[in-house]
This record gives structure tokens, C-alpha cells and sequence, in this order.
């Protein structure tokens, strides 16, 4: 049997801005289903592999989250303003690290022991970031700092603590919209960590 790889041919690439992050025009064949080779093009966005931390406490059934702006969100019709689970770039750094800090910056927390529960790819159609998700328990006693991200980062982050309820209906009358934040939210309330 032919592997899948053998039915991709990359034929050209073209690096179309280099400013922010990569942005590349590929084009490559696919050999279809009935074996013709078929000629496409895609723009892909490289901006490397992320991490992202959903914070709960099964005592005060309580999540931390963070509310920042995304301008991205704004010129789609949003006032930007998001409530999201901390999240960050790897920087070429294991996943699990990184995430401890980019909790601790974030939300001011810092977090000893994490959970790994699943990975995934958020718009596989144009971005290649792969996205490693994690969940933490938290208590008062691990808040170091006031949070709020590295302003030289350009980060002005509000640290948000709500009812893990509260977070639920949050994502039903669209106060929450971020997919990763919706998808660890979904996540704990599967897993029976916290009674909704």
C-alpha cells in the first residue's frame, strides 16, 4: 500500500513575508483517489507550536482565565477583548516548561504540577501550529505575582477567576469565543474534575 506522504509532491515554495512570523506560497500535487495528480497552491502561516493551560480549584469550583485584546479579532467585527486560558508560543521549548512560565506570567500562579491532556492543530487549512493542552490545579497559595505578561511582549493582561459554571454559560451566550479556551473548558467538565 502506497503511504499517505508518497501522494503529496511539493513542487515550489515562495516566501511571501517574513516579518511577524513566516508566511509561504506552496505548491505541491496531490494524486487523488481515482490516481490523477492534481496542481494546488496554499498560503501557510508559520508561526511554531504553542501550549496552553486551563487553571481550576476543586474546593471553590473556580477557573483562572485571562482577558487581553487580539487585534486580529477586532478587524472581524469583535471588540477584541477575549477571556482565554493562558496560552503562548514554545519559543523551540518543551511544552511542559514552557507552560509553567507562561502561567506564572500570565496569571501571576506559579504551577508545579501540570496535566498534559491532549494536542491539536486549531486551523489545519492554513496555520501549522500544533497546540499542546494542559489543565492545573491551583489555590490561593500559588499566586506570586499580580500576573499580566511581559509588557515588552506587548501584553496587558487582566487575570480573571470566575465560577467554573460561570465559565460554562459563558461559551453558550458567546462571552467566551476562544476555541482552545472552549475546548479545555469542555474538556474539564467532561472529565468530572468540577461539578458544573
Amino acid at each position: 500500500m502506497q503511504s499517505e506522504h508518497a501522494k503529496i509532491r511539493t513542487l515550489d515554495s515562495q516566501v511571501l513575508s517574513d516579518d511577524w512570523y513566516l508566511l509561504k506560497k506552496y505548491t505541491f500535487e496531490q494524486q487523488r483517489r481515482d490516481g490523477e495528480w492534481q496542481r494546488q497552491s496554499r498560503e501557510v502561516y508559520d508561526r511554531g507550536n504553542g501550549a496552553t493551560i486551563l487553571l481550576y480549584n476543586p474546593t471553590q469550583q473556580s477557573v483562572v482565565l485571562t482577558r487581553q485584546f487580539r487585534y486580529p479579532v477586532f478587524v472581524n467585527g469583535h471588540d477584541g477583548w477575549l477571556l482565554e486560558a493562558a496560552a503562548g508560543l514554545l519559543d523551540n521549548l518543551d511544552a511542559e516548561a514552557r507552560i509553567k512560565a507562561e502561567a506564572e506570567e500570565e496569571t501571576g500562579y506559579r504551577i508545579e504540577r501540570v496535566e498534559r491532556v491532549f494536542e491539536a492543530f486549531m486551523s489545519p487549512g492554513s496555520v501549522t501550529e500544533k497546540l499542546h493542552f494542559f489543565i492545573a490545579r491551583y489555590d490561593a497559595s500559588q499566586r506570586v505575582s499580580d500576573g499580566g505578561g511581559m509588557k515588552e511582549e506587548g501584553e496587558d493582561i487582566d487575570v480573571v477567576e470566575m465560577p467554573f459554571a460561570d465559565a460554562l454559560a459563558a461559551i453558550g451566550d458567546g462571552r467566551i469565543v476562544d476555541a482552545k479556551t472552549i475546548m479545555l473548558l469542555q474538556h474539564l467538565a467532561l472529565s468530572g474534575r468540577l461539578n458544573a
